[in-house]
């Protein structure tokens, strides 16, 4: 502790994401003299960074009312055509608009890369005076004696794998803030912390998540039309119980960003999502515009499912939770980034109130008493039955009884009737319950294996190191993990980092490839028994998206 050096500060920001990027310029833009600084465990602000993305773009008209002509990229692409199909294995069938409730229209957003927004709004953010630290993932919560958040530190840098120094060592920094905002995003492992300290959850429905696995395609100029959304429901998760939907978005430069959803709330062990998502992309009317174009990234990351209702205390002696480290993400829209950028913006308000009024360390009470009645609010519980609707009846008639429950909302007319939610790990059934799936082989055209795919998002981790996939009891993760779920972390890690290999001894090995890690998190998420912790690794190491 004593290595450590410290650097004073009015707000700490934790993410360089839309919710922490947004909360650090509001700030500025109330007080130019409050002192901000912000962390960013990806090498550049945007490397971690991925999303469809079609965007909203309710809450950036608030922070920056021109950013149409102001360079921001995400300007580049309006939607101008929106498509809801359910597939069945080889048709597809339209959802009329005049059956979807008007929330989920997409007039007036945007399509593109939220890692380039990201890069724009870190622009804006030091111009304001913010500054920015990226490759200095937050490691640790510091603490007052009052047990008040004192800040974070940044992780040691030059720890060989058997936890010894090397000769470049570096010890982490100490940050310290008169408040700390964490923007850390979906199952952040610091915000893991501060939930149980707090009891933050203690009032709330548990987290449930969906993976969320993307490529980026240029595809041929004569099948690309700029603007055009495509969602899908369906197929092929149909055949396995199972539920989610996919994406296709015609973006800037002849690009289409494509992708797949799987709620982690599967019960079938053998599920495997990232082949579920292949077999997606064969589908004829997928496969029918990808054909002839080249896939130039990929990436997944870990989406909050949950809704309101698992909405935790958002305040705490000294910070706040804010973007999808809370959970804004409005599940029938596919969209967070409004809400995950307005949260940041309250909170931002909020704490500058309490600076101008002299206040420090304390729980700025009325962050949460505002977003409570903002149109966060007012989005979020249109549609807080639509998850766990569709959890419980399927698919099919889920969907319907979802759509219902929206329109009834929407017209005021709503039932008083809030859905729970069950934590995904608890919904993983027994292996021997289930027939293993057999998937087809990837044709290298179409559909590709996870190691090629991994390649795409350039991924790159610092090999001597502690391995940052802390696996707490090994001997359970191989009779229970194993033995009685079929090794699910082989199948449901969208990077190939979990494999159950036969030891020198014969008996089975848990190898962790963690130099694969592309930081999604659902291993932290979907392990049956909560045995895997996912921590944050050496500065700037995971993947690094250019355009995602």
């Amino acid at each position: 502790m004593s290595e450590r050096e410290s650097m004073p500060y009015d707000v700490v920001v934790v993410g360089g994401g839309v919710a922490g990027l947004s909360a650090a310029i509001r700030l500025k833009q109330v007080n130019p003299e409050i002192e901000v600084c912000l962390l960013e465990k990806g090498s550049e602000i945007g490397a971690h960074i991925l999303s469809g993305a079609v965007i909203d773009p309710r809450a950036l008209d608030e922070l920056f009312p021109d950013w149409r002509d102001d360079g921001c990229p995400m300007a580049e692409t309006p939607v101008t055509d929106n498509w809801h199909w359910v597939l069945t294995r080889g048709k597809k069938y339209a959802l009329p608009h005049a059956f979807m409730p008007p929330l989920l229209s997409n007039d007036g957003n945007y399509t593109g890369s939220l890692g380039n927004l990201c890069r724009w709004l870190a622009e804006k953010a030091e111009e304001l005076g913010v500054e920015i630290f990226p490759g200095f993932p937050a490691a640790e919560v510091l603490y007052n004696d009052d047990g008040s958040v004192k800040g974070v530190a940044t992780g040691d840098m030059g720890v060989g794998a058997d936890g010894e120094r090397k000769g470049d060592y570096a010890p982490g920094m100490e940050l310290h803030g008169k408040y700390t905002l964490f923007a850390e995003g979906a199952r952040g492992s610091l915000t893991k912390e501060l939930k149980a300290k707090f009891d933050l959850e203690a009032n709330c429905q548990p987290q449930v998540y969906g993976l969320g696995m993307k490529e980026l395609w240029d595809i041929d100029p004569d099948k690309h039309a700029p603007g055009r959304v495509i969602h899908t429901q369906g197929w092929p998760l149909s055949e396995s119980e199972s539920w989610g939907g996919g994406f296709l978005y015609h973006q800037a430069n002849g690009q289409v960003a494509l992708g797949f959803v799987v709620a982690l709330d599967y019960k079938n062990p053998w599920v495997y999502p990232f082949e579920e998502f292949q077999r997606w992309k064969q589908h004829p009317e997928i496969r029918a515009i990808l054909e002839g174009g080249k896939r130039v990234a990929y990436g997944a990351r870990a989406i909050n499912e949950g809704g309101w209702q698992s909405v935790p205390k958002l305040g705490f002696a000294g910070g706040a939770l804010i973007g999808c480290a809370a959970g804004f993400v409005n599940v029938p829209r596919i969209k967070g980034s409004h809400t995950a950028m307005k949260s940041g913006m309250l909170a931002a308000e909020a704490i500058a109130d309490a600076l101008a009024a002299g206040r420090a360390g304390d729980e700025v009470t009325e962050y949460e008493a505002n977003l409570r009645n903002s149109w966060i609010a007012e989005e979020l519980q249109k549609v807080k039955n639509a998850e766990p609707a569709v959890a419980k009846f399927g698919g099919a008639l889920g969907t319907v009884l979802a759509g219902a429950d929206m329109w009834m909302r929407t017209l005021k007319i709503g039932l008083p009737i809030t859905m729970g939610h069950h934590p995904d790990y608890s919904e993983t059934q027994r292996a021997d319950l289930y027939k293993k799936i057999e998937y087809p082989k990837p044709d290298g055209k179409i559909s590709f294996d996870r190691l090629s795919s991994v390649f795409l998002s350039n991924t790159n981790h610092e090999e001597d190191q502690p391995c940052h996939l802390k696996v707490k009891d090994m001997e359970l993760q191989k009779v229970s993990e194993l033995g009685v779920f079929g090794g699910p972390s082989t199948r449901y890690c969208p990077a190939g980092v979990y494999e159950w290999l036969e030891g020198a001894d014969g008996e089975p090995k848990y190898q962790i490839n963690a130099q694969n890690c592309v930081h999604c998190k659902t291993c932290d998420i979907k392990d049956p028994n909560q045995n895997i912790n996912w921590t944050t690794p050496e500065g700037g190491g995971g993947p690094n998206y250019p355009n995602m």
